[in-house]
This record gives structure tokens, sequence and C-alpha cells, in this order.
């Protein structure tokens, strides 16, 4: 079988690797730049926009790609699984109409008003800046703001994080509004949800969803979630698929959402077949549905794919031939502590084209897994260049979040620049801590 993996970050280079697991598939790529680990990976690759339907397609099919998976949303927006469907290839990922449950937030908070899907938040959207003080003032400047369409997970703003009272929302407001940030010249304003996030991705076969562990993520860019959001610089799980602030009430809880969203976007008529994503917020009042996403998380997948036992090209091939009902998914029963390596300036202005040298072979004797994220090949041996966005991954896996968070710390020894960042604070035991006192104290105990 020949399976295509669209995309050339972090999360396609684990897909790649769970992929060729299997010896019976030979994996094909599509990526911007050239991912060293996916092109080692890769039987042949194109170096092509993601976005670019017409030379993905071509490729697909002069290549004889049996199935598809696509990493980013970006192609989904713009119709990429419908245009490889259409010519003959099987694909699992959302349909473009599907995928407006990430790509078009008013789409998906107007999918759980209609269909009364668990989990709501208060929200309005709107297109001129007094609607919108008015609503923020009816909710007490207590608000989440949000462009409707994509911003690679940095759009979202909140109150007591990055602006403070109606007056410091109403300036975000109106740069969404006159910048068209996310693609739209409107808003998104949900009431805020306090609490503890995580994640809960699976995949779906349009009415049946096979859920994996849960995960925790941290978008903000400095130590103790401090500066502006990222598209995450780093996550952890457990080795129990819970997380330490999570019951399993509260974990079933964010399943029971996703099921409600694939089966009422069946009832929509464009079914939901691939991965999907759900992000929730654990609060005093019960499980809160920040978001879904049509793909997998980056970085979250890489926490659990890393750890996944199953076929994972069985997996896809059940999703798309609808047969995902009882479908066993096993993962190790081990803990994961992931940290990215981004480049000096990440999340302001990155400095570009700078050396990292990664030594792999020492990084693999410590145990730890590597995963190439957004960075070009060197003619140096053992040496990649930054881009402006996120470089490499390293997950640490044991028996524990400290074992997993220690094996991390000794493999990102093994990655050198001067001009290099990590979030080193996270899976660490204080960080931890942190989250489960916090939600002690939202549930009064």
């Amino acid at each position: 079988m020949n399976v295509l993996v669209v995309g050339g970050g972090a999360r396609e280079h684990v897909m790649g690797s769970v992929i060729c697991k299997n010896a019976e598939v030979k994996m094909f790529s599509v990526m911007k730049n050239i991912n060293p680990g996916i092109a080692d990976l890769a039987e042949s690759f194109l170096v092509e926009d993601e976005c670019k339907i017409d030379s993905v397609v071509e490729y697909a099919k002069s290549v004889g790609i049996d199935l598809a998976f696509i990493g980013p949303e970006a192609p989904l927006q713009v119709g990429l699984a419908d245009a490889l469907s259409k010519a003959g290839i099987g694909v699992c990922a959302p349909c473009r109409d599907a995928a407006q449950i990430e790509t078009d937030k008013q789409f998906m908070r107007e999918l759980c008003e209609e269909f009364e899907i668990d989990g709501r938040l208060g929200f309005g959207v709107f297109e001129d800046e007094q609607s919108a003080k008015a609503f923020m003032e009816s909710l007490g400047g207590e608000v989440a703001i949000k462009p409707i369409g994509l911003t690679g997970g940095k759009g979202v703003q909140v109150s007591g994080d990055h602006f403070e009272g109606v007056s410091g929302g109403l300036k975000y407001v109106s740069r969404v509004l006159s910048e068209g940030i996310g693609g739209a010249n409107k808003v998104l304003i949900e009431e805020k949800a306090v609490g503890e996030e995580f994640t809960v991705m699976g995949m779906s076969d349009g009415k049946n969803v096979v859920c994996f562990p849960a995960v925790q993520d941290h978008k903000r860019l400095l130590p103790d979630d401090k500066g502006p959001n990222t598209g995450g610089m780093g996550s952890y799980s457990c080795s129990n698929g819970l997380l330490p602030f999570l019951s399993v009430e509260e974990y079933d809880e964010g399943v029971r959402i996703l099921h409600q969203i694939v089966a009422a976007l069946s009832k929509r008529g464009c079914a939901y077949v691939g991965p999907i994503y759900g992000q929730f917020m654990a609060t005093a009042s019960g499980v809160k549905l920040i978001e879904i996403n049509a793909r997998f998380g980056d970085p979250e997948n890489m926490n659990v794919l890393s750890l996944l036992r199953s076929d994972f090209v069985g997996l896809g091939v059940a999703a798309l031939s609808g047969s995902l009902k009882g479908f066993s998914v096993e993962f190790e029963s081990k803990a994961t502590v992931l940290k990215y390596v981004v480049p000096e300036g990440y999340g302001v202005k990155s400095m570009v084209g700078i050396r990292i040298v990664v030594d792999e072979q020492a990084i693999k004797k410590t145990g730890a897994l590597l995963y190439y994220a957004s960075v070009n090949e060197s003619e140096e041996p053992g040496v990649v260049l930054t881009t402006s966005s996120r470089s490499l991954a390293i997950v640490g896996v044991g028996d524990d979040i400290d074992q997993a968070e220690k094996m991390c710390e000794d493999a990102l020894g093994f990655v050198k620049s001067d001009h290099i960042f990590v979030r080193h604070d996270i899976g660490t035991k204080e960080l931890v801590n942190r989250r489960v006192l916090h939600m002690k104290e939202l549930r009064g105990l």
C-alpha cells in the first residue's frame, strides 16, 4: 500500500514514523520544505506548498497513492481532501465542509447551539466595535476573543492573560476587525472559561470515534505560562491515559462531546472522516468546549502516537471504510513529556537560518524520541537550519511524568545552538503540581 502524508512538520514526522512501522506500506510525502526526518522515511517526496491542490493531486496520482493523511489545517480549508477523493484516492481527512468545525469558529459555535452539544459557552459574533463592547460589558469583561478563521493557533486573546477589562479587549477587537485577522472582518467573543485545559484526540469514521489518551499542551511562549500564544511549546501525558488534575468522568465528557460533534455534522450532511481534536477546559462547573480542530494536534499527537501499539494505517483504513465501531486502539502505558526547540525570537520575530547541531545517535541512546519540525536541511551532516517556526521536538518517555521529563532534558543536551529557546518548565513537578492545586481550589477541595 502506498500512503501519502501531506505536511512537513513534527506532527507529520511522527505520523510518518508510525506509518512506516507497517512493513507492507510505502510512505510518500508532500511538504513545503525538506524535513530531514520525513525525507529519511519517505519512498519519495514533493517539495511544494501543501495548499496547491493540483500539484498535490498530480503527485499522488503519479506515485499511485492508495491512502492519504493530511496533517495541517490550511489544506483542509482549501478542499485538498475533496480533490484527492474526487481523483479516486482514499483520504483519511475531513472534507472542506466538515473541516469548517476548525476553519470557521462561528460555524463551530452555531453547530453546537443548533444541536445542543454539551459544554457550550456563551458567545457572540460581531462586525462592529460597539456591539462587541456591549457584549463584553454584559460579561464583565471576562471574555476570550477569537478571529473567525485560521491563525496558526496564535490568534486567541483571553482577559487576564492577554489584556485587562473591556477597554483592553476592545483594542484587540479593533485590530481583528480592521486587519481581517483570520481572514474575515468579524470577531467571535466567548465567555471566559476558568480551569485547566486538556486535549482529547481521536479518529472518526463519520459515525464512530475512537479516542486517544488525554494530553495537556502549553501554548504560552515563556515559563510560568507568560508571553504570547504560540502553536504550542510542549505537552505531556500520563501512563493512565488521564492527567494529574483530570478525572475519568471529565475525560469521558470530552469523549462524549466529540461523539456529539461528529453526529451533528452527519446530520448536517457532511460526515466527518479522519483525525479529530477536542480542546476542553475542566472547570468547577463541568467540562467546557474550547475548540475543535479538524486534524491531529501539534504537539499533542507526538505524545500519543509515540506510544501507539496498533497499526496506524489500519486505523485510517477503518475510518475510511466506516468500520471503527468496536475497533481497539492500544497504547503503551507510559508517560510522555515533549519540549519544542524554537529559534530565538519565536513568537515575535524568529531568527531564520540559524544552525542547530543535532546529535541524533546520542539522543537515541537516552531513549528519547526526536521529531523534526519546520527546518531546512543543511549541507553539513547533523546540522539543520531554522525557519520562522518551531524547529524540532524531543519526547521523553517514562513510567511517570518525572521520569519522562528527565529523559527529555537529557536528550535536549544534545541539541546545540547559540540562538534557540526551550520552555524547560514543561512537565516539571512544580508546574504539574500547580495545575493540580489550581483544580483543587476551583473545586473547593
